[in-house]
């Protein structure tokens, strides 16, 4: 496996304020966790950012990493402005550009930018290892958060009809398959 691990919004605006996901300081640190053991594997790690024209305005304090992220110079940085990673950016050249052949996911909206995101990578023959305890939701009017997980950890790894899968790993399975031979 060479993979490359996917860090989609976790931006300031996004993990303070009401609206503020589930268990958003757990999840840094899981992301944290992760990406510590990315870089040690020699696999790069890409922090996408959303942009749009409120609260996510491209270089304004909401649009930066959230506090507590552990970034390297090293790290790589895609900006987008839909829910799909791979629209209009040059992340699919990147992974290119380094071998990659699996991707591990992390971040939020769990329903929106993970999930298009996960599902596109699919349809681009890219698979996918979903962080299950690593990517997080506000919920909505019919969800709470924590449903709004679940429901995309199954939904995601029952689509078998682009070839390549998802699997979903929890972080300590990740933090053991990243170590070094």
């Amino acid at each position: 496996m060479t993979p490359a691990l996917l860090i989609i919004d976790m931006q300031q605006a996004l993990c303070q304020g009401s609206a503020t996901p589930l268990d958003c300081s757990a999840i840094i640190q899981r992301i944290n966790a992760l990406a510590k053991a990315a870089r040690a594997a020699g696999a790069p790690v890409i922090w996408v950012q959303h942009e749009d024209a409120g609260e996510l305005r491209a270089d304004t304090p909401g649009w930066e990493i959230a506090q507590g992220h552990d970034i390297d110079a090293a790290d790589h940085r895609i900006r987008k402005t839909t829910p799909d990673a791979f629209n209009r950016t040059d992340l699919d050249a990147l992974l290119k550009k380094h071998s990659i052949d699996t991707l591990i996911v992390c971040g939020m909206h769990t329903e929106f930018c993970v999930d298009t995101t996960c599902r596109r990578a699919l349809a681009l023959g890219w698979p996918v290892i979903l962080a299950q305890d690593a990517h997080t939701s506000a919920g909505n009017l019919v969800l709470t958060p924590a449903q709004v997980i679940a429901h995309h950890n199954a939904t995601l790894t029952a689509i078998s009809s682009f070839g390549p899968r998802v699997q979903t790993w929890p972080t300590q399975a990740l933090l053991r398959a990243l170590q070094p031979a």
